[in-house]
């Protein structure tokens, strides 16, 4: 496709007519796929994480508030080329609660520590959300320790005061009570279709939010939220011109965070930047439309 910084009308990517929906369990879409859950330590953080197949490693990397389901659809199509290693932030998932606020450089540490725990000298990187942020970050920060890069509705570049105030507010509200409304009111807003909830999803995310002390860890986590704390995190030009290696920004039709051309500038001023744009879905393309989200990232991170 033309390069984007030539020609910004792109070509969306529309799911086939027949494309698989997120309604098989979890559990399931992971199932024939040999894999493994386990914690690793690393710093005081008592970290989960997900690890299937073999090869090059591939870090799979939530949102805000998220966990290491999110990739679930995933897994099993990437670990046929790569080593997947999906992880709960800190403060994040079943990985040790945080007592203090969260920004960014605590995410960059907690990753290259995690990578030396496992012992992974370099990882192509996979972030959604807040997970892009991080992977921008440390990216910059570490250039030799990452090949390719996949930004999928990447956060960090934008500080939209009723985005932020949004996801506060409903992020809070869920760890605070964490019922079945509360729960899918925050999943439905990340979502093209609100039907690409499942109950499972809610269920996943419920348990982890009713664990005693996830709501105090809550309020470290969206310290982001802030606009004085968003914007010393802020991913700057700078950060994106110190990207060594290919970068694929992938953002979709209904975002909530913000529309597509913020994407498509972002892929612009990455040095051998590209975009694409996945239609009928949110700010979760890798779930609502997994097989697309799917077939685009191997066919960037396969490529010589």
């Amino acid at each position: 496709m033309p390069s984007p910084s030539l020609d910004r009308t792109v070509a969306p990517h529309s799911p086939p007519e027949g494309a698989r929906k997120p309604d098989t369990p979890v559990w399931v879409a992971l199932g024939a796929t040999e894999h493994q859950v386990r914690y690793v330590q690393v710093d005081r953080w008592r970290t989960r994480l997900l690890e299937a197949g073999q090869g090059e490693t591939l870090v799979l990397m939530p949102g805000t508030g998220g966990h290491l389901e999110a990739y679930a659809h995933n897994v099993a199509a990437f670990a046929e080329h790569f080593r997947v290693i999906a992880y709960d932030y800190p403060g994040h998932g079943y990985t040790t609660h945080a007592t203090d606020d969260l920004e960014l450089d605590t995410y960059v540490e907690h990753l290259a520590g995690l990578l030396d725990a496992l012992g992974v000298r370099q990882a192509h990187l996979n972030g959604e959300s807040l997970g892009g942020w991080v992977a921008v970050k440390f990216a910059a920060a570490h250039p030799e320790r990452v090949g390719k890069l996949v930004l999928n509705t990447p956060g960090g570049t934008m500080a939209r005061p009723e985005v932020m105030e949004t996801i506060r507010g409903l992020s809070q509200a869920a760890a605070d009570d964490p019922s079945d409304q509360r729960i899918r009111a925050r999943l439905e807003w990340l979502m093209a279709d609100p039907a690409t909830v499942t109950d499972e999803l809610v269920a996943i995310r419920r348990t982890i939010y009713a664990r005693p002390g996830f709501a105090e860890s809550m309020r470290h986590i969206l310290c982001l939220q802030d606009p004085d704390v968003r914007r010393r995190n802020m991913i700057t030009e700078a950060n994106l011109a110190a990207l060594s290696g290919p970068a694929l920004v992938v953002w979709t039709s209904d975002d909530p965070s913000g529309p597509a051309g913020a994407g498509l500038d972002m892929a612009e001023k990455i040095t051998g930047g590209r975009f694409e744009l996945i239609t009928g879905a949110g700010h979760w393309p890798q779930w609502e439309q997994s097989d697309t989200f799917n077939r685009i990232v191997l066919r960037f991170l396969t490529e010589s």
